[in-house]
């Protein structure tokens, strides 16, 4: 491979350099500077404002495979990551079998060998992800897991969260939960509001996150573990983290990028694409986390990618199936709703930076003689999203149609 980045920006998360060609020969950034000479038989890519920042990583993505591989494998998830400006997505264990055991982990390391984007499973902290019996965190986490969690299933069990934040001290794991009480949720089809009262559907109450975030961080203080709180959605639940933080607990937070842009409004017209865990929420939770990404109590900004087939999506709202996909848009709905508060460099750091840091995963550097993992973009370039050209195997998103600003252009990954 042998590629030039004509006129590139360089954002590294606090730094913004002037335009200046990148040379990429074999996977290695080969050199850097202004006005370099094309080497023959090199590819370029330039655009009107090329921007060029290390890779980006996206936590929390529903990959389904193995086992529901009509909704998504991994080389459809991979090449829908790579359309949205990902390096590397940090998958969750849902699968069938899931990722409960070594076998598992070293399934998916082996199987997405070749994508072009790399793959970092987590594992599952209890069996099957059934909450019951702890799984064999420690032979996981020797097989590359990069972290715990039973993913789109909230642990409900407090004893085991505890048994799994204090087995998990042995080797400094990290261990994921999302805050959903499932028996005060049961049957809330959307956040409970005026608007869930105005369209007459049953509510998803704030109460049912926030009572499971007092829980994860009273377990926390008590077991002196490492804890992230997956897809974070109120604003009591902002002012908890935010509290626990100032308190010095080794906390960490994230958010969908749909829960930043977008209140439960967009629900008036019973849109099940609109249909998502957690629920989209009021105007004052939407700030309330806008303002915790911005002051550092929540840590980077996902996708929650959950790829459904027509059948789960394509039904009366109140039996749709939650989840919408997301790995194409993260960066282009950050760009077109929140470009006067998240600057390039925001979006970078909460991007790429953070979720490296948390998950303990090394930053890349772009400079002469490094890999190069790279997400290329153009932050104003204007597009619209069309439904042929959508990567994922699933196509439950209601922005099919919608015109966009900032474009990703490509990424690069030299393994």
């Amino acid at each position: 491979m042998l590629l030039l980045l004509k006129n590139a920006r360089i954002f590294d998360g606090t730094t913004e350099s002037r335009g200046q060609d990148i040379l990429i020969r074999d996977g290695i950034i080969e050199a850097i500077g202004d006005h370099l000479s094309t080497p023959q038989g090199a590819e370029i890519w330039e655009s009107a404002d090329l921007c060029v920042s290390p890779g980006w990583l996206d936590v929390g993505v529903y990959a389904a495979d193995p086992g529901y591989e009509h909704r998504e494998d991994m080389a459809s998830a991979a090449s829908a990551a790579a359309a949205g400006g990902f390096t590397a997505i940090a998958c969750f264990p849902n699968t069938a079998p899931a990722l409960h055991t070594k076998s598992e982990i070293l399934y998916v390391k082996n199987k997405s060998m070749g994508l072009p984007v790399q793959y970092y499973p987590i594992g599952a902290i209890s069996q099957s992800c059934e909450g019951k019996d702890l799984a064999e965190l420690f032979d996981m986490h020797t097989a590359g897991a990069v972290a715990f969690s039973d993913g789109k299933r909230a642990v409900q069990d407090a004893g085991l969260l505890l048994r799994a934040l204090q087995y998990a001290q042995a080797f400094n794991g990290l261990v994921i939960n999302v805050p959903h009480h499932k028996t005060i949720a049961a049957g809330g089809q959307m956040h409970e509001g005026v608007m869930s009262t105005t369209l007459g559907l049953k509510g998803l109450p704030a109460l049912a996150e926030e009572l499971m975030v007092q829980r994860d961080l009273s377990l926390l203080e008590y077991s002196e573990g490492r804890l992230h709180i997956h897809l974070v959605s109120t604003a009591k639940s902002v002012a908890l983290i935010r509290a626990a933080k100032h308190a010095g607990l080794p906390v960490t937070a994230s958010v969908a990028v749909v829960n930043l842009c977008f209140t439960d409004e967009k629900l008036v017209d019973f849109d099940s694409n609109w249909k998502i865990l957690p629920p989209l929420r009021s105007q004052t939770d939407t700030e309330a986390l806008l303002d915790g990404l911005l002051d550092g109590t929540i840590d980077f900004i996902c996708s929650n990618h959950t790829p459904w087939h027509e059948e789960a999506k394509n039904l009366e709202f109140p039996y749709a199936e939650f989840g919408m996909i997301g790995l194409e848009t993260v960066f282009a709905l950050c760009r077109t709703y929140l470009r006067k508060k998240l600057k390039i460099n925001d979006l970078v750091d909460k991007m790429s930076l953070a979720p490296r840091r948390i998950l303990g995963l090394p930053i890349s550097k772009i400079a002469p003689g490094e890999p190069a993992e790279l997400t290329v973009f153009d932050p104003d370039f204007e597009w619209i999203m069309e439904v042929q050209n959508i990567r994922s195997k699933s196509r439950n998103t209601p922005f099919v149609g919608k015109k966009f600003k900032g474009k990703v252009l490509g990424v690069v990954l030299g393994k």
